[in-house]
């Protein structure tokens, strides 16, 4: 049977260039807008470098789902982009298999929220039918059912390599007399005897991993016939790249999987088509993203800091992250990014093996940089601005780069250069409609000195219908996740919700946070809390002094490690905020090791475990709940019922301490949800409920007294 693609023209407006911003005008953005937000995904530029395929993911309220929809448009610009369909259905997961045709999955529908645990829904399944559409015959092309095997063809074309897990051990039978296995039988509980026994959003417990088969690099024609296992290492190989002349393959593998009491480290290793296998590495880093160069002289990896290295050592620090350069013929390795201080990401070679690409966040935006494939080479910045790249794919001659550009004014959309940032294009405009019709806010960019004089990054998005003259606004502050995170430029509702109801609202990458090197990372290694709650309380006094904020109502929330931050900030400064909203945050390091999937950070941050005498000293004087006592802060505990990364027992001791002491307090628990408390009704429940809270606090400080 033959299935029409259909193309449809969509409507491209006139654009701004990235970054801008225009006078405010419009509404106030209302919490009904939320399931007007579309965001881009997908992004993929052709090989050829002339087509761009993307998705657009709508939020469906009806149902609480995600529709999603996927666009191709040439990259001159010319004309606009063009919807694809399949037998007009939707459709998803768009892939290049070559210069002009696609491979997708008709999967265009997917719950916007993971329910885990016994009883809750089954996850969204992908659909496994994938079709290719020649997108420059446009409607004429019919699709096919036809897919290229699995696996990485070699530089000659003539291999394909995969990777294959081996039969898992058959499950030992119940033993015993028919008494004790009619009593098996009856058991209804869990029961495990292995150390990593939960994981967020999984099955609890955990599947053993004991039971999880080894996974050997297979081989086969570039037709996917005559398949033959190269490797036999008893190991998971994983990050597969063919040298180009075909004869070799690099890849990662850890030969402690199996260990629980172990922390990952693969390393690097390479085996010939003829199954000879030669280790790279074996020094405690963790090394990943391999590739070869194409003049084949080199491969191309990751490293960080090992965990296990980390602990042994007592290192006060978590290490950095670099691009290591292997000669491909043998000798020393030689580290592309030693003397630059930000983390690179997802590396890349250049066409002609003279140059590594990768992005990378600096402050509060994301760029695209490049090094020279030589020691002492020194990293260049190619794109600029005060903005966020994200997606960025390139064409495989290495001459034109796609991606996202998000700022705090719009969601993001597509847009494309040459590889050195220069003829840059926007592709679309999805959002111009709502910028026509919303007011959304403007945020300014701000730099403080903290107590110690550390200077700290932030942003401040202003109250809708802001003038001077309108007398002192509320205040609530943001305080990311992590918090080896940053928060920097792009489209945020929730602020933008806060805003448009009359708050300012200050965004802070305290120290911590990533972007700004590794004194700067790992600034709080032995104190979360102490230097980062500082660097917030001093860009709220630094806002304060220089804009209308009334000092009696300033409020305080975040996430994960924000709602810890939150904890931590209304225990430490009882008398600075009005209202909180602390979401998963830690209360308790000690009930917090042994009860949360990670317990790699007290052992490293916290320099040991709740038995030792440096853990427990640390833990003791970080925990939020063990100064609960001075709260005098309203505070609303938001948790998902299945979290496992900061378990629903960490809110409730700090709510039950709160409520103990007859300071307000309210814990909103949602069904079914992990750590990240996801799903459209979640979030817009949420919000609601966030500013409500926070909303009744400030007016009762407004009608109050003025000082605090």
């Amino acid at each position: 049977m033959k299935h029409a693609i259909t193309l449809a023209f969509a409507c491209l407006v006139a654009i701004n260039p990235p970054g801008s911003v225009s006078a405010q005008s419009g509404r106030a953005l209302a919490i009904e807008d939320y399931y007007r937000i579309k965001s881009v995904g997908e992004v993929q530029q052709s090989p050829d470098g002339r087509w761009v395929v993307y998705t657009v993911t709508s939020r469906i309220e009806d149902d609480n789902t995600n529709a999603i929809d996927t666009f191709v448009v040439a990259t001159d610009g010319l004309s606009a982009p063009r919807k694809l369909t399949h037998d007009g259905k939707s459709m998803a997961a768009p892939r290049w298999v070559a210069a002009s045709r696609l491979q997708y999955s008709l999967n265009a529908r997917t719950d916007s929220g993971v329910f885990v645990g016994p009883g809750g829904p089954a996850r969204s399944r992908p659909d496994t039918a994938l079709f290719t559409v020649d997108v420059a015959a446009a409607a004429q092309a019919p699709a096919t059912a036809s897919a290229p095997p699995a696996g990485i063809v070699s530089g000659d074309g003539k291999w394909r390599a995969a990777v294959r897990e081996l039969p898992r051990a058959p499950q030992p039978e119940i033993t015993g007399t028919d008494f004790e296995k009619r009593h098996a039988a009856r058991f209804k509980g869990r029961q495990f005897d292995w150390m990593r026994f939960q994981s967020d959003g999984q099955d609890y417990p955990t599947a053993d991993p004991r039971t999880r088969p080894a996974a050997e690099i297979v081989i086969t024609t570039a037709d996917g016939a005559d398949a033959r296992t190269i490797t036999k290492l008893g190991l998971r190989a994983a990050n597969l790249t063919w040298h180009p002349g075909g004869s070799a393959i690099a890849f990662t593998a850890d030969d402690r999987w199996r260990n629980e009491q172990a922390y990952e480290q693969p390393d690097i290793y390479t085996v010939t088509t003829q199954g000879d296998v030669k280790r790279i590495t074996n020094d405690g880093y963790v090394w990943s993203s391999l590739s070869y160069s194409p003049d084949g002289q080199f491969l191309l990896s990751e490293r960080t800091f090992g965990t296990d290295m980390i602990i042994e050592k007592k290192l006060s620090h978590g290490g950095s992250n670099d691009v290591i350069l292997w000669p491909a013929s043998g000798g020393a390795a030689i580290n592309l990014t030693a003397a630059w201080d930000l983390e690179p990401t997802a590396p890349r070679w250049s066409a002609d093996s003279k140059f590594v690409y990768f992005t990378a966040e600096q402050g509060g935006t994301t760029h695209l940089f490049r090094v020279p494939a030589r020691a002492g080479a020194t990293v260049e910045q190619v794109t600029k601005g005060e903005r966020r790249l994200g997606s960025v794919t390139f064409d495989r001659a290495m001459t034109r780069i796609t991606y996202t550009v998000g700022t705090y004014e719009s969601p993001a959309d597509v847009w494309t250069s040459n590889i050195d940032g220069t003829g840059e294009r926007r592709l679309t405009d999805l959002f111009a409609d709502l910028r026509a019709e919303i007011g959304i806010t403007r945020t300014e960019r701000l730099t403080w000195k903290s107590s110690d004089g550390t200077e700290i990054e932030g942003w401040l998005t202003m109250p809708y219908g802001f003038t001077r003259s309108a007398g002192a606004y509320p205040l609530v502050v943001f305080n990311h996740g992590g918090p080896h995170s940053a928060v920097g430029y792009g489209f945020n509702f929730k602020q933008q919700y806060f805003a448009a109801n009359g708050y300012f609202v200050l965004d802070t990458n305290f120290r911590g946070s990533t972007g700004y090197g590794d004194a700067f990372k790992w600034a709080t290694w032995g104190a979360w809390g102490t230097k980062d709650g500082q660097d917030v309380l001093s860009g709220v006094d630094h806002v304060i002094a220089r804009y209308p904020i009334d000092r009696a109502r300033v409020a305080s929330m975040g996430h994960s490690y924000g709602g810890f931050m939150t904890n931590w900030l209304i225990t430490q400064y009882p008398d600075r905020f009005v209202a909180a909203a602390s979401g998963a945050g830690i209360s308790n390091w000690f009930s917090d090791y042994g009860t949360a999937d990670i317990y790699r950070t007290k052992e490293m941050e916290f320099f040991g475990a709740p038995w030792q005498e440096e853990g427990i000293k640390r833990m003791i004087t970080q925990s939020p709940l063990m100064q609960a006592g001075k709260v005098r802060t309203p505070t609303l505990f938001i948790v998902g019922e299945m979290d496992q990364r900061v378990p629903y027992e960490e809110s409730e001791q700090m709510y039950f301490a709160l409520r103990r002491q007859g300071v307000a307090a309210k814990m909103l628990q949602y069904a079914g949800q992990p750590h990240g408390i996801s799903g459209h009704w979640n979030n817009v429940h949420r919000m609601l409920n966030e500013l409500k809270w926070i909303d009744s606090y400030v007016k009762k400080a407004r009608d109050g007294p003025t000082a605090r």
